[in-house]
């Protein structure tokens, strides 16, 4: 022990002595193995983890193929992997393979307490929901299938530990109590298990409702007895020694006939269809051990591209690590002869070594685990940047990646930290003890030039991939939406939230329409209850006199409700007919107006659209809405997304519940934003409302996941160039201080400090220029896989190719004028005078 104690406080001292190289490799490492821990946690939070509920392993996620008709309600994944609640009770009654089939939906609701509103998360769930997953309570109890049998019977609720803890102080008196549920009184039943947030990854509900209490958390919109509306997620949980194949041949009966059933009471569609809908069509069962998740699909792409490229950032970091201390190594050849010469042990000297290069490893891997928890915190914010609540991941990382980590940079330093000993195993001590140079060997000197090479090489990868993901960035964000987005605010209220019964919403929704006109700066507002670039949408099929369907023609449309305002304040331009006006009431004939792209695909030109009469569903249904007008085509969802076939209607004729307002101003936006609020707090104090932003605030929202790609790409470009060109500079100085007495005879001879720096720099060029002609070819490799990713842009896009080329060249240029110009300034005197 005394040894080792001897031992790290030289290792304190020699480190210290070289304060520069010191902080470089500590921070490289910190670098490093930070960003790899933080995004690693992310990834496996979103991708890998499997759920914290009681044998994971056994649950499987409900999807299928095949035809279907009617309306398709989701907020993420496939549509096929949702259902009707009648199709659900069909399966959960009937089957013969699942010991539990639970049903889930994600929900808003308006929460009351102590006369404080408040817009959660929630979640509709079947009264088996936690039973299914074996989660246990933490307080009171959890729902039962008796909670869940007759509709609007039982108004419990359960809420989630996080809510429990940020609303309720962790109060247990809770338990029991009533608290307002979009005005409604349920009952507190219990506070579910820390740590389970959902069977939806990615969604953080605050509060459980049972199934059968949608009637007052979706007062519009019940469907619990539709069939032809689908709207949930179903999980099973697989009976003990059954397999998933198993499984899956045994419900696919059941499933065919529910489906033969369904089909009965369909008309009028084609053979074709039928077919789909019942021979074709199959149930599939899915692994369901890390739960549904449509946030999978969506950030699934970026999280493995990012996560690629901060695995070459940790390797640049090492190969950074590596050259530095064999560049150190290198210099310490007096030293370990020294200590050689006096009859030190290799084991002591190894001993010695070890102890430096742990501690290296121990502050580097220290200070990046430091650093990672915040860059988590960071890097969740930016991808939920609008959502409220508690977040759907945690910030602190997984102990086993923590470990793994931390034992790399550990790992690192140690065999990299032996380096003097492994290059003077048998040194030639007399010429070492003179200090020249030549003892060292070749292999050594070429290690360390790969070690650079192999840097270059990996931040011309990772800068490519950064360039391609900002320019997308910069490409969606200069993309003509189809509507005037400057000057524009946008906010949401959902009237049932604070306890409004359906008829009294439409005569609300006029109220704050006419508030927000009157407000001083405002030039025009409307509303809609599908809203623009909000990452959703509400489509369903419709017919259209006199038009045949081709066979297997989609015929779902966008159908929301809009005011007559609606075109003029978002600036829409209209290309035929006209738009939607307070004429257009209840009572009166049902107008809407659709988009290019509809009028186009269905009618040939816009022109020839209008006086043409649809309807709303399949079937038998009469077209009874007349199209009056043809607006220019806008992007919707996403701005990725392409333009889809829409119908306008008027809320004077359908009364929504929910809607989403628009306010253009004549002052910039940001200063209507405290005069909004303040009207609507005088309007009514309990409504509750959903993130005041700009329109351009709210396209930065749409792409969050672009945002992040590009922020993390660029960081990790700019991080792999700056270390590339220290591991070039060391190797330089060091290759430079090797050649002092060559330098010095080149001088004498005649040689000019221009050519001296010409010297110095050529060798950088050249080794600069074979990283790069290596990387390119790979970059335009790698780059293939990331073309779904990109907008309007190529992967193999010249511009971005050619900043790179030219960003790493002048990076390392860079790096060799300070060896460069030291070299120039040699005196040839000096470096002569021993020989």
């Amino acid at each position: 022990m005394q040894a080792i104690r001897q031992d790290i406080r030289y290792a304190l001292r020699q480190l210290s002595h070289s304060p520069g190289f010191t902080l470089v490799a500590i921070l490289t490492l910190a670098l490093g193995i930070g960003a790899n821990t933080a995004i690693y946690s992310l990834l496996d939070q979103a991708l890998l983890r499997t759920l914290p509920v009681k044998d994971p392993s056994r649950l499987v996620l409900l999807q299928y193929v095949g035809s279907n008709t009617g309306r398709i309600s989701s907020y993420g994944g496939g549509p096929r992997a949702y259902f009707s609640y009648p199709l659900y009770r069909d399966l959960r009654d009937q089957n013969s393979v699942f010991s539990g089939l639970l049903a889930t939906d994600a929900v808003q609701v308006g929460i009351q307490w102590h006369d404080q509103p408040d817009r959660v998360n929630g979640e509709l769930v079947s009264g088996n929901y936690f039973d299914v997953l074996g989660v246990k309570p933490a307080l009171g109890r959890l729902f039962v299938p008796s909670d869940d049998l007759v509709p609007e019977a039982n108004p419990v609720a359960v809420l989630s530990f996080g809510y429990w803890q940020r609303r309720f102080g962790r109060d247990p008196q809770i338990v029991n109590q009533s608290i307002q549920v979009n005005g409604h009184p349920f009952t507190v039943i219990g506070v579910s298990a820390p740590g389970f947030r959902s069977v939806v990854v990615g969604n953080a509900p605050d509060i459980f409702c049972p199934m059968m209490m949608k009637p007052q958390i979706t007062p519009d919109w019940n469907d619990l007895d539709n069939r032809r509306s689908a709207w949930l997620n179903m999980v099973g949980r697989l009976k003990p020694g059954l397999s998933r194949q198993q499984a899956e041949a045994g419900v696919n009966p059941l499933w065919k006939a529910l489906r033969a059933e369904e089909l009965k009471n369909i008309k009028n569609e084609s053979p074709e269809f039928r077919r789909n809908f019942v021979d074709k069509s199959s149930l599939s069962l899915l692994d369901g051990a890390r739960g549904f998740s449509p946030l999978r699909d969506t950030i699934q792409t970026p999280l493995l591209i990012v996560m690629a490229m901060v695995a070459m950032v940790a390797l640049i970091a090492c190969a950074n690590v590596a050259s530095l201390l064999l560049v150190r190594a290198a210099g310490r050849v007096r030293e370990m002869s020294v200590r050689y010469a006096l009859g030190a042990k290799r084991a002591r000297v190894v001993q010695q070594l070890l102890v430096e290069g742990m501690l290296l490893g121990i502050a580097g891997g220290s200070l990046g685990i430091l650093l990672a928890r915040p860059a988590s915190a960071l890097l969740i914010r930016i991808l939920f940047s609008d959502s409220f609540g508690d977040l759907p991941f945690t910030a602190n990382p997984d102990l086993r990646v923590l470990l793994f980590n931390f034992a790399l940079a550990i790992l690192v330093s140690l065999i990299f930290g032996l380096a003097p000993a492994l290059q003077f195993w048998r040194p030639d001590l007399a010429p070492a003890l003179k200090e020249q140079a030549n003892i060292v060997s070749g292999g050594a000197s070429k290690f360390r030039r790969i070690s650079v090479a192999v840097q270059i090489g990996l931040s011309v990868l990772v800068l490519v991939g950064a360039g391609l993901f900002v320019r997308t960035l910069h490409n969606l964000k200069s993309l003509n939406a189809g509507f005037s987005t400057d000057h524009l605010l946008t906010f949401g209220i959902d009237p049932r939230m604070a306890g409004y019964e359906p008829a009294r919403t439409l005569a609300l929704h006029q109220r704050v329409l006419e508030t927000m006109q009157s407000l001083p700066g405002v030039r025009s507002a409307a509303a809609t209850n599908d809203p623009e670039l909000a990452n959703n949408n509400s489509s369903g099929n419709i017919t259209i006199a006199g038009y045949t369907e081709k066979p297997q023609e989609n015929m779902d449309v966008e159908h929301p409700s809009v005011t007559p305002s609606y075109f003029a304040t978002l600036e829409i331009p209209l290309l035929a007919g006209r738009v939607l006006t307070a004429d257009d009431a209840a009572g009166k004939p049902k107008v809407a107006v659709v988009n290019e792209s509809f009028a186009v695909h269905f009618f040939g030109d816009p022109q020839k659209a209008v006086g043409h009469f649809i309807a709303r569903g399949g079937g038998k249904v009469k077209p009874d809405i007349e199209i009056v007008g043809v607006v220019k085509d806008a992007k919707h969802t996403t701005l990725r997304d392409d333009i889809l076939r829409t119908t306008f209607s008027s809320y004077l004729q359908n009364d929504p519940s929910a809607m989403t307002f628009y306010v253009r101003t004549q002052l910039a936006p940001e200063a209507a934003e405290s005069s909004i609020r303040r009207a609507m707090q005088g309007l009514d104090a309990k409504i509750v409302l959903d993130s005041v932003r700009t329109m351009d605030e709210q396209i930065d929202n749409n792409l969050s996941t672009e945002r992040l790609v590009a922020l993390l790409a660029s960081s990790f470009g700019i991080l792999a160039a700056l270390m590339a060109g220290v591991g070039l500079y060391g190797v330089l100085a060091y290759s430079t201080a090797q050649r002092t007495r060559e330098i010095g005879i080149r001088i004498a001879l005649g040689a000019g400090k221009a050519r001296v720096l010409r010297m110095v720099l050529i060798e950088v060029l050249w080794l600069t220029g074979i990283s790069i002609a290596v990387a390119l070819p790979l970059s335009l490799l790698l780059t293939r896989a990331v073309r779904s990713q990109l907008f309007g842009i190529s992967s193999g896009d010249p511009f971005t190719f050619a900043v790179v080329i030219l960003l790493v060249a002048g990076v390392a240029t860079v790096a060799a004028l300070v060896p460069a110009r030291r070299a120039s300034r040699i005196d040839p005197m000096r470096a002569l005078r021993y020989e």
